[in-house]
């Protein structure tokens, strides 16, 4: 039977998040995954934090803290990630983005042999299907690649089965149903990505402030609606790794939400949201590769 202890009901509930607990949560997210978690974002952690700490049987936050530091899996953490990041998406978000990347970029690689992009923070994939598309309308069949990564497991999974609700296939371009997606079921219940388009992307789990563990360049990196949850500090180490990896005269498209105004970059201005990385030595535009 359920008793009180100190006005809390032991079993079914929890004691509720401390200002010593929320801090303590707060910086651990910041220094595993720069996520920056402002005063008054208690109630937010609580909320989504809760669920965890009732179905691991924990009494407080502070043991589902210490759970986490303890588990060498590892896995309690990404659960902890998962739940705390928003994969709020959808299918040609920010459609000016797709419009000038297949108007304005892509023209200038179609003699390559193939063209790679990064969609650098990925959430469950629609990013990258709708990439996939539109380079496959522009350049054709198995000319193109687009790597996704992300930092929640979770995320990736549902990305890679390319399975979607009928409901967040609305914003799809009305050509694209039957040639890039089909139904799962005579009730078209839910859309999958087709063979042919899943073929053109690839998946791999990465966390952005971590030191990406490749040294290729790309002409086009999507890192949209992730900057707004990191600092300042963060916001310019994760730019600069961006920068890296992208090909001089490559280009950096960010959410409209975001601005590198007030962090240092090293990048050109090309128009909202969108930024160029300055010529090197010679422009690798039209080379083959």
């Amino acid at each position: 039977m359920a008793h009180s202890n100190g006005g809390v009901t032991a079993w079914d509930s929890i004691r509720p998040l401390s200002d010593s607990e929320f801090d303590q949560i707060r910086r651990l997210a910041h220094r595993v995954f720069g996520l920056d978690l402002k005063a008054g974002k208690q109630e937010l952690v609580s909320s989504r934090l809760g669920r965890l700490v009732r179905q691991g049987g924990f009494r407080s936050y502070d043991d589902y803290y210490r759970s986490i530091v303890g588990d060498r899996t590892g896995e309690s953490l990404a659960e902890m990630i998962d739940a705390l990041t928003t994969n709020h998406t959808a299918f040609i978000r920010e459609a000016d983005h797709f419009t000038f990347l297949k108007r304005e970029v892509l023209p200038r690689l179609a003699a390559r042999q193939l063209v790679d992009v990064w969609s650098a923070a990925c959430s469950t994939g629609e990013e990258v299907w709708s990439l996939a598309g539109t380079l496959y309308e522009a350049l054709g069949p198995r000319r193109s690649l687009v790597i996704g990564s992300d930092i929640s497991s979770r995320a990736l999974e549902f990305a890679e089965r390319a399975i979607y609700p009928t409901d967040r296939c609305a914003g799809l371009p009305a050509s694209w149903r039957g040639k890039f997606f089909e139904p799962v079921d005579e009730a078209s219940s839910a859309y999958r990505v087709t063979a042919a388009l899943r073929a053109q992307a690839t998946f791999r789990r990465l966390n952005l402030i971590e030191p990406i563990p490749w040294t290729r360049q790309v002409p086009v990196i999507f890192c949209r609606n992730v900057m707004i949850y990191f600092d300042a500090a963060t916001q310019e180490k994760v730019v600069r790794q961006l920068a890296e990896r992208l090909e001089p005269e490559g280009y950096l498209f960010v959410g409209h939400a975001e601005s590198l105004s007030r962090i240092s970059h090293g990048l050109e201005y090309v128009r909202p949201a969108v930024y160029r990385k300055a010529a090197q030595v010679r422009s690798r535009w039209n080379k083959s590769s």
